[in-house]
């Protein structure tokens, strides 16, 4: 199995950055898993809507650039489908089982994913309705890949 992050930014906190390195060391038992990051843009205070627009423009152009052909491409949006952690497992299995074997999450940067990004995507989940900084959503998602694993495989984990 492969999994690849594409995220906008960059981890600039190292408490982050020690946790994304730490579970893909743990996954790397199940799989290849990288993260690849597209340069963010800068949003200026009080930003008109054509502005934000622009901005979630250029960094769809460029998260799409990253999306190659035998990418399962799963969006993190607010609106997308919601899990517990079992039927994520479960999910992601029935995913693998239909021939997907690279799996790509794409998490958007701070005015969220471009409509382009999401009409590429072969499906949306919702983590939570809450917004989280991106950088903390990579640490999640992250944990629940392979929590989704190690449920997948009747190892034990914390419920």
């Amino acid at each position: 199995m492969q999994y690849t992050i594409l995220c906008v930014g960059k981890i600039k906190e190292r408490f982050f950055a020690d946790a994304i390195s730490e579970y893909r060391k743990r996954l790397s038992r199940y799989g290849k898993t990288e993260v690849i990051e597209v340069p963010d843009e800068k949003t200026p205070d009080h930003a008109s809507g054509g502005e934000e627009r622009q901005i979630r423009q250029k960094e769809a152009d460029r998260l799409l650039k990253s999306i190659k052909e035998n990418m399962y491409v799963i969006a993190l949006d607010l609106k997308g489908k919601e899990f517990d952690s079992v039927t994520f497992a479960e999910h992601l299995g029935d995913i693998m089982v239909r021939g997907n074997s690279h799996l790509a999450f794409v998490i958007g940067g701070s005015l969220g994913l471009h409509p382009s990004v999401l009409q590429r995507a072969d499906e949306r989940i919702c983590f939570s309705k809450m917004t989280f900084p991106h950088q903390l959503m990579r640490v999640i998602l992250l944990e629940q890949i392979y929590r989704a694993n190690r449920i997948q495989r009747g190892e034990p984990y914390h419920k």
